[in-house]
């Protein structure tokens, strides 16, 4: 199935989860996930945010910036894959001059492991 993003209309948000800024978003979104590239502009950021029934995955696009999580900092440029595991909180930071982009997929819900 293929999906373009690009062709979603965009979707503003400002101060998302409490952050800084502005996140521009195109998101396409199912039963089972939701898939984004998301577009943070320079000084803007993702608030911290726990991932307690799901997971995230960040692939970095352009620019740079970096993920916070669990106190924890990494670095965000294109190639960067980052991975917030369920029952984790991250963070997206925009420190660099230009605007930075990411694709990101969650999965709507995922059960927890088995004991």
């Amino acid at each position: 199935m293929e999906i373009r993003l690009n062709d979603i209309p965009e979707e503003i948000i400002h101060r998302m989860r409490d952050g800084e800024g502005s996140v521009h978003k195109h998101t396409f979104e199912d039963d089972y996930a939701r898939i984004m590239i998301l577009t943070l502009e320079p000084g803007s950021s993702i608030g911290m945010h726990a991932h307690n029934d799901n997971y995230e995955i960040f692939y970095g696009i352009s620019g740079t910036g970096k993920v916070l999580c669990d106190g924890a900092e990494e670095p965000m440029r294109p190639g960067c894959c980052h991975y917030c595991p369920q029952g984790h909180s991250h963070s997206l930071v925009n420190s660099g001059a230009e605007p930075l982009s990411v694709f990101a997929v969650i999965p709507k819900r995922v059960d927890p492991p088995a004991k």
